[in-house]
């Protein structure tokens, strides 16, 4: 499959086209100031690796999701292309629930999350073998392409897993709150909502100090800097793979992003 690479401040990321299984259909957009844009960052929790059932193939017609060819579509799963194993998300239900709140608005998802990317490669110029891809560069690639329809709004991170581990999670909490800082300076947005989702919690899976360490830096962070909210695990489930969340799961994930999200803008 060829690739088109796209330029854009001086970031490049990779648009293929086609893309198996994304779909062609022409969406309407609406008035630039009612496009919400939020962007979708951070490894496979946020990517998604839930089993696409009947209802995340439905699609709401005031949910869009940015393809990996640039064009808007309708945000029906999996949403993500980073690897092939892309399911359902949490992104669905928190923007089903932002729409319900706001009737005359459109939200729009950036999907940017890269399955197995360390906090590392989130840096101007990183890069992520796994997934090939600059999972920083080409998300603010991305941004800037929708950016270009809508207005930023916010920012939905899950991420931590690949750091949770001897000598990268002593360096998490720094790491995330020069992250963050970073976001709002690119996007000129100081106050930029950010919602960061706590780790599975599963009990045939106990974290370790180093999981630990990265819990901790979450609530950290949460706490310290203005409008960033940590939302909890608590009694969610996992595939088989116990390191995923299951479909359940990631649609009440969404819904407690959600809440977190509304509560800091309101």
């Amino acid at each position: 499959m060829k690739n088109l690479i796209i330029g854009i401040m001086g970031s490049v990321f990779s648009l293929g086209v086609p893309v198996e299984g994304e779909t062609s259909t022409p969406v309407d957009l609406p008035n630039k100031e009612n496009f919400y844009l939020v962007l979708l960052a951070g490894q496979s929790n946020m990517a998604g690796r839930g089993i696409i059932e009947e209802p995340e193939k439905l699609p709401n017609p005031r949910v869009l999701a940015l393809g990996e060819d640039g064009k808007w579509r309708l945000a029906v799963a999996p949403i993500h292309f980073d690897k092939k194993v892309a399911g359902v998300g949490l992104a669905s239900s928190f923007a089903e629930e932002i729409a319900e709140k706001y009737p005359n608005v459109t939200i729009g998802l950036i999907p940017a999350a890269c399955g197995g990317s360390g906090i590392s490669t989130w840096k101007p110029g990183g890069y992520h073998s796994q997934t090939k891809s600059h999972p920083w560069d080409d998300a603010i690639a991305r941004a800037r392409v929708a950016m270009n329809n809508g207005v930023l709004k916010g920012i939905l991170w899950h991420q931590g897993e690949s750091d949770g581990k001897p000598g990268l999670a002593e360096a998490y909490e720094e790491n995330l709150q020069d992250l963050f800082q970073r976001f709002r300076t690119e996007f000129n947005a100081p106050e930029l909502p950010i919602v960061l989702g706590q780790l599975g919690q599963f009990p045939a899976k106990p974290w370790d100090k180093y999981r630990e360490q990265v819990n901790a830096a979450h609530i950290a962070v949460s706490t310290r800097m203005e409008k960033v909210a940590f939302v909890t695990s608590d009694g969610l489930t996992p595939n088989s793979d116990i390191v995923h969340f299951d479909t359940r799961s990631l649609r009440i994930f969404g819904k407690r992003y959600a809440e977190a999200y509304l509560k800091l803008v309101d």
